[in-house]
């Protein structure tokens, strides 16, 4: 049996850089075992003073728009310029038999065999928002390990995804023309979330249609009123296979981080974001002490028979199990 490794080796090759150790580190954090979950938080502990020096990007929008696609190539780009970027892409998990995929490494395949880059697959599970449960704390290892962006691919499921809005600095809208009524296209929502929108696909046939969306797209924007940052999203067309649009769109995240450096709004956003991370992790704790109570454990399975028969509501068997779990 391999012998798991220390604490301090796990923060000596983190901060080395090892792809390994990295790798290794995040299945750490990703893991559900109470054995690993000390560990886990110390490590995170250790490596806090070494991150937060990353700009953290989530690139969202619906199935089909070609997110993967447009991360490689921007990826590509960013590694060009000199950047070293890590990916964390998140894959659906099945509801039925909790597996995932995880094909991303596969659809960024140029990308993956970069060495400036790393790229982290990760399952959904049952998180919202489709972003893993832990990447928060994998951005943080990323960080530490001396990645300068942070891309957050997400699974692209609707309004849930404003959970991944709570945890980077730069919250990217993928969006696609030519399907009918562009206001149509997303819910307003997720619109009014975005830092940035990006009309993705815009070459051959589709590049008419992607100007015409950006106009639409433009003057929605400006129907909303600006943010507590104080900054007016820009609507952008992109191509991820001939690489229009890219600098651009590198151009606007740095454009938006020196006025929120500048206005004070980064570091607030970022110690908001910490206080949200706090909520969720007692969230998550306390849900898994319910669950692993014996005595809770014993009365749900009994109760779950008389929901399934409609005999019990399931409102009075929340309280009464929450009541008896805050006795003991």
């Amino acid at each position: 049996m391999r012998k798991r490794k220390s604490l301090t080796e796990f923060k000596k090759g983190v901060l080395a850089g090892d792809r390994v150790v990295l790798s290794q580190a995040i299945t750490l954090v990703e893991s559900n075992l109470e054995t690993d979950s000390k560990l886990a938080g110390d490590l995170v502990q250790e490596l806090l003073p070494y991150a937060g020096n990353s700009i953290r990007v989530g690139i969202t929008g619906v199935p089909g728009v070609g997110k993967s696609t447009f991360i490689e190539s921007f990826g590509k780009m960013l590694v060009d310029k000199g950047k070293k970027v890590a990916v964390l892409a998140v894959d659906p998990s099945s509801q039925k038999t909790k597996g995932s995929i995880l094909g991303d490494k596969t659809r960024m395949e140029k990308l993956a065999s970069d060495k400036r880059a790393f790229i982290r697959p990760s399952p959904s599970g049952s998180t919202l928002g489709g972003v893993s449960s832990k990447t928060r704390e994998a951005m943080l290892i990323c960080e530490a390990a001396g990645f300068d962006v942070i891309l957050v691919e997400t699974v692209g499921v609707g309004q849930s995804e404003i959970a991944v809005k709570g945890m980077v600095d730069f919250f990217l809208l993928l969006m696609l023309s030519g399907a009918g009524d562009e206001l149509q296209g997303i819910k307003k929502g997720i619109m009014e979330m975005a830092d940035g929108m990006l009309i993705n696909k815009a070459d051959g046939d589709n590049l008419q249609p992607a100007k015409k969306a950006k106009a639409t797209y433009q003057n929605a924007l400006h129907l909303f009123p600006l943010g507590e940052n104080n900054w007016s999203p820009k609507v952008l067309i992109g191509s991820s296979i001939s690489g229009m649009g890219l600098p651009e769109c590198w151009q606007m995240i740095e454009d938006f981080q020196s006025k929120m450096l500048g206005n004070g709004f980064w570091e607030k956003n970022r110690a908001e974001q910490r206080l949200k991370w706090l909520d969720d992790s007692i969230q998550a704790l306390l849900g898994r002490a319910f669950y692993m109570h014996p005595a809770i454990q014993k009365k749900l399975n009994e109760g779950k028979k008389q929901v399934l028969e409609g005999d019990l509501n399931p409102m009075n068997l929340a309280r009464e199990l929450t009541s008896h779990f805050l006795k003991k």
